[in-house]
């Protein structure tokens, strides 16, 4: 199935969607693996349900350009991602309550730890099981966040850690505040540091981190032995110092879904916020704050219809809101209209909808929920959707997404007309 500009994939039961191009994705790895080298790991960032791009759909082409191990926050997001492929290298760089910890020998997931007491732990239950348990170290070196501090005694306790029998310590790795220059290195010399004194006790650690995607673009000196690459992977720029020419993949779209005539002096939406300063065309659009735009764009968002930005009046609703078609008159329902773009052909990228709500890009993406369906693009085909409850359903070329998915036919769903005599409300 061929994705075309205004046409709707088959099988989706929303017609408001997120499309994610893996082609943008699998360029990004591209370029970040020529920036690192081959001697530097790439740690693909896929928390937060891969920034809102979903984690499985992308994993596969992840893997396949560059990636060495997928990086999540929790065991839940691990564990998704190892019942949809046991061969998966994925890293919880978040901590898992002990009671937990049989999952991640279950399932072989790399847990970060940072405390002797969850290592012990950690340890004694794979002595038990007969495995050994795979993790990283985190060290704390001013973030404040997780980690051993840097002192004598988290030196001797972290030896203590990679002497264990039943403990597979694969990697160590901090955390960059990202202030400027002086507190950078600041930490990265505690980091330093406390390999030194490890390596004086004889113990070296194989995999070394630091950075993640604004260190590993900014500061060439920070990436060591691997990347943490989150929002690069996927065109999200928040780099200032460095150059990495990254492609935005993911594009957020609805359609169309009512259009009224509403008079001079008439609100629309909660509390008439906004009130009409003339006869004007509305259109109601099928998506709300429950699909994760925010709420703080009511009165100052816009989306982008027949190449032109038009503004959302009135309060952002749950489901819904409401948009001012007076530079669009030959708008009609069922048009498509783009939410997210990358920025081309009138519309707004993530960027811009950052700054209009006050916060950053991953925030932006990151607070999508899995209500909008994904669809996933290679090459200008649809070869898999993750529906709304999480489910990812693949297809080759030319199948339909419904066949894929078992839902009916739905190609009379994908040539949907409409009519505007029928369906347009108009108060005479």
């Amino acid at each position: 199935m061929t994705v075309t500009k205004g046409s709707l994939p088959a099988g989706l039961l929303r017609e408001t969607y997120i499309q994610i191009d893996l082609d943008c994705i699998a360029y990004n790895m591209d370029l970040i693996r020529q920036m690192c080298g081959p001697s530097t790991r790439i740690g693909a960032v896929v928390k937060a349900d891969a920034y809102g791009h979903g984690a499985l759909g992308i994993a596969d082409t992840l893997l396949q350009n560059g990636a060495d191990l997928l990086c999540v926050a929790v065991l839940s997001e691990a564990v998704e991602l190892k019942q949809q492929d046991l061969r998966y290298p994925v890293l919880i760089m978040g901590l898992t309550m002990p009671q937990l910890f049989p999952y991640l020998l279950q399932y072989d997931i790399i847990q970060t730890v940072d405390t002797l007491a969850q290592a012990e732990a950690l340890d004694a239950l794979a002595a038990r099981i007969g495995k050994k348990a795979r993790i990283h170290i985190k060290v704390d070196t001013g973030f404040h966040r997780l980690g051993f501090a840097p002192s004598e005694q988290a030196i001797e306790e972290i030896a203590s850690i990679c002497r264990m029998d039943h403990l597979l310590v694969e990697g160590i790795f901090t955390h960059l505040a990202l202030l400027d220059d002086a507190s950078n290195e600041q930490q990265s010399s505690l980091f330093i540091q406390v390999r030194d004194a490890l390596q004086g006790l004889g113990i070296h650690i194989p995999c070394w981190h630091i950075a993640d995607s604004i260190a590993s673009v900014d500061y060439p000196a920070y990436r060591m032995d691997m990347i943490r690459a989150g929002a690069i992977i996927y065109g999200l720029k928040g780099f200032h110092k460095g150059r990495l020419d990254i492609r935005q993949a993911l594009t957020f779209k609805t359609r169309i879904s009512h259009i009224t005539q509403v008079r001079a002096g008439e609100g629309v939406g909660y509390d008439f916020t906004w009130r009409a300063d003339r006869d004007t065309r509305i259109a109601t659009l099928p998506f709300g704050y429950a699909d994760g735009y925010p709420r703080s764009l009511a009165h100052k968002g816009q989306v982008t219809l027949h190449g032109k930005r038009v503004p959302i009046v009135g309060i952002i609703c749950m489901d819904q809101c409401m948009i001012d078609l007076s530079q669009v008159p030959e708008a009609r329902l069922g048009d498509e209209v783009v939410i997210y773009g990358d920025g081309a052909d009138g519309t707004l990228s993530i960027q811009e909808i950052a700054q209009l709500t006050g916060t950053n890009k991953n925030d932006i993406v990151s607070r999508l929920t899995r209500r909008p369906p994904r669809v996933y693009v290679r090459g200008g085909q649809v070869i898999a959707v993750q529906d709304g409850a999480g489910r990812l359903q693949r297809c080759t070329p030319g199948t339909s997404m419904g066949s894929a998915a078992g839902y009916p036919d739905p190609s009379a769903f994908q040539e949907r007309a409409y009519d505007d005599k029928e369906d347009e409300h108009v108060d005479l």
